[in-house]
């Protein structure tokens, strides 16, 4: 079969597509039901394990006591009982390591008890602790080959939940993943560790305002932005499957410039595919709330109420999970890259960060009278501070390969970090800078449509700004920077360990100051904001103005590629912020700056090397058919006696030599030898010379493709993989 053959079977079968028989009803099973239906939660427990067993899990969950490892078989019987009597055979530990994905090891229940038959058992020795290997997995040098093992230690704050299969279900465990020498070979243990150091700051914040509790905890949610394609042209395009993104494609004659797709009506089959998702979602747990179109044609959005930090960053992995495995049941592919398509919004994951606990509630609500509220003022001056403090942190923390065609753009933020506050907080630290104290907070008014039957709407204390990588929405900020494909684990282990050192600075100050409590807040919040108050932004964060005011002005940091980005995890200071509130080892720490710059070389040069592949033996193949094809069509006009216009023939035929050339440079210097050249020299190659031309490469493709005859084209185009539902 020709690719230009592949392409057109792929647009028939698309066009003929016949949706599946229902799968299933909210109808027949209300979403109330449906609800942690499949998870081993607190409700389940109460009813299932000695009364002194739940208690001290509660005091563990709900409290972070240390977890008493003598209720562990019990607890292991229990979840044992539980999951057969739901279809287990299998349980598994679930862990995340550095790649960023979902990883488990599955075991049986059955072991043979010596006469022929088996019995289905599960220890509490199993339920705590699994091993599989430490060394295949990315470790930045932590676990080298001859030093395999390594450790899955059970999450008991993360709730245990079955996973369905259409030939049974499997016991899933959370669980965190560390080396022999207990060092964290993944991204739940620094999390937790950073949640243990924002709890015992915060704590200190709070007794000064004379408020004891037992625990603050950072809270998530994430919103999950992505594309569907239809398999059919997915498979028929060999750069989406392995790269994740399209290296070609020429741009369609509608992209999204009418801005129709956003919030429009969702097509029947990707409804249909919305539902089961989210009733799969219901019954692990995940509180998911919104969906939409998005802004790009062919993107999509589901978003979750926020919950416990350490649990939403759970949830996010089997959101992504589950958004592919079920999309595969509609003929579909989930496309998580940040930048699947060239010239059409990218995809993000915004974090909708804040944090609180059990007697205070949401420490970043300002209330209605924000300047009255002293709690929220100190906690908001928190992460003021914080986000000036450690901007390059922040987009460390976000940076990737694929995140690079993201941020930036006139659709994402840019990678200067900045925090938007909004009208009326703005004014209320405004206030503090100048006079040293706020006295008013601006009405928020009333809004008024001018039509008698539309009632008069309240409204919010600030407009909303997308292009603000650090957005305060209300009673939150919102982390617009994370990539679409990525865990929140990373981003979310930074902002509890940055947040925990600006709180441990507030609470030192205060607990030192030998004036009385509120003056010394008082004087505190005016040091802060006017050291750090540079950091505030509320205008358009795509403007080239803003880009030279922050430069130049601001003196903010703009780490424009994650090559520039990616060595901060190797400054002093981060190594020593992350080891002072014990969230990473120095070793830890590099190994992080490792594994991504790694990943990040990686990325591209998988990518250069499929473009050659591509370029070579499709589409310039492709191309030189159509010079003949042209060439033959001009010689039969000039024998036949008429002027023959040769102007078509010359262009293609140049694209396509342009087109050779530029495979021809790329491919060589893939071949460059790098040495001795470190990681970071690796990644700085990568981005400054492979890109450029890969660039090129792109720019004879695309052009091409406006040029050659359409029945020849052997890759789905923009306009087939993004309108064709």
């Amino acid at each position: 079969m020709s690719g230009n053959e592949a392409r057109l079977k792929a647009t028939a079968a698309v066009v003929n597509y016949k949706p599946l028989a229902p799968q299933m009803s909210f109808f027949e099973t209300p979403t109330a039901e449906l609800f942690n239906a499949n998870v081993f939660d607190a409700a389940t427990m109460k009813k299932r394990l000695p009364k002194s067993v739940y208690k001290s899990l509660m005091r563990t969950i709900q409290k972070g006591e240390q977890l008493d490892s003598g209720v562990a078989d019990v607890v292991a019987v229990a979840m044992k009982d539980w999951a057969i009597e739901k279809g287990a055979t299998h349980y598994a530990h679930v862990f995340f390591p550095l790649t960023g994905l979902t990883a488990e090891k599955h075991d049986s229940f059955l072991s043979p008890n010596g006469d022929g038959k088996a019995l289905a058992e599960f220890t509490g020795e199993q339920l705590i602790q699994g091993e599989p290997d430490g060394s295949s997995f990315p470790t930045g040098g932590i676990r080298p080959t001859f030093e395999a093992r390594g450790y899955t230690a059970w999450d008991v704050t993360s709730p245990a939940y079955i996973m369905e299969n259409p030939n049974g279900t499997t016991l899933c465990i959370p669980t965190a993943f560390v080396s022999w020498t207990g060092e964290a070979l993944d991204k739940k243990t620094p999390l937790l560790r950073s949640q243990q150091a924002l709890n015992k700051h915060a704590k200190r914040v709070l007794k000064l305002f004379g408020e004891e509790v037992d625990v603050i905890s950072s809270t998530a949610g994430a919103e999950q932005e992505y594309f569907l394609v239809d398999q059919n042209f997915f498979y028929a395009r060999p750069d989406l499957m392995t790269a994740g993104r399209t290296l070609f494609g020429a741009p369609p004659a509608k992209g999204q410039q009418f801005d129709d797709h956003y919030f429009g009506a969702i097509p029947e089959r990707v409804l249909g595919f919305m539902l089961e998702a989210e009733r799969e979602l219901f019954k692990l747990g995940v509180p998911v709330k919104t969906r939409h179109n998005e802004v790009a044609p062919g993107q999509y959005e589901i978003a979750p109420i926020y919950e416990n930090g350490n649990v939403a960053t759970d949830h996010q992995q089997l959101m992504m999970v589950t958004l592919k495995r079920v999309a595969e049941k509609y003929g579909m592919t989930v496309i998580l890259h940040e930048k699947p398509f060239a010239g059409v919004n990218g995809s993000g994951k915004h974090l909708n960060f804040s944090l609180g606990g059990p007697g205070v509630g949401n420490l970043l609500d300002p209330g209605d009278n924000p300047h009255d509220n002293v709690r929220f003022l100190v906690f908001c001056a928190a992460v003021i501070r914080a986000v000036d403090l450690y901007a390059p942190l922040l987009r460390a923390a976000v940076a990737s390969a694929s995140n690079d065609h993201r941020l930036g753009a006139n659709e994402a933020p840019p990678a200067i970090m900045s925090i938007f506050l909004g009208e009326q907080l703005t004014d209320v630290f405004e206030q503090i800078r100048t006079l040293g104290d706020a006295k008013t907070s601006k009405d928020r008014g009333i809004l008024n449509l001018g039509v008698d039957v539309l009632p008069p709407l309240p409204m919010h204390s600030g407009d909303r700004n997308r292009t603000s990588p650090v957005a305060f929405t209300g009673n939150k900020f919102e982390f617009r920077a994370v990539g679409s494909g990525q865990s929140i684990a990373g981003p979310l282990m930074v902002w509890n360990t940055i947040l925990a050192e600006s709180l441990d600075y507030i609470a030192t100050a205060l607990e030192s100051a030998d004036t009385d409590f509120s003056t010394a807040v008082k004087t505190l919040l005016r040091e802060i904001i006017n050291e750090h108050g540079r950091i505030i932004f509320n205008g358009d964060g795509y403007s080239e103005a803003w880009h030279r005011e922050a430069e130049f002005e601001r003196g903010l940091p703009n780490l424009r590629t994650a090559a520039d980005a990616l060595p901060v995890f190797g400054t002093p200071e981060v190594i020593d912020l992350f080891s002072k509130y014990g969230v990473l080892s120095e070793r830890e720490t590099l190994s992080r700056r490792d594994v991504k710059l790694e990943q990040y070389v990686m990325a591209i040069d998988v990518e250069a090397r499929l473009m050659v592949k591509i370029g070579r033996t499709m589409i310039y193949p492709t191309a030189m058919r159509y010079v003949t094809e042209l060439a033959n069509a001009v010689a039969a006009v000039k024998a036949a006696g008429m002027d023959g216009d040769s102007a078509e023939l010359e262009m293609v035929l140049g694209l396509a030599t342009d087109l050779r050339a530029a495979i021809e440079a790329l491919s060589a210097a893939l071949e460059h030898d790098h040495g001795d050249a470190d990681l970071l020299a690796e990644a700085q190659y990568a981005c400054g010379t492979l890109r450029p031309l890969m660039g090129a490469v792109r720019r004879a493709t695309d052009s091409l493709e406006a040029l050659v005859a359409d029945d020849m084209w052997p890759l789905p185009n923009y306009q087939e993989m993004l309108y064709i539902k």
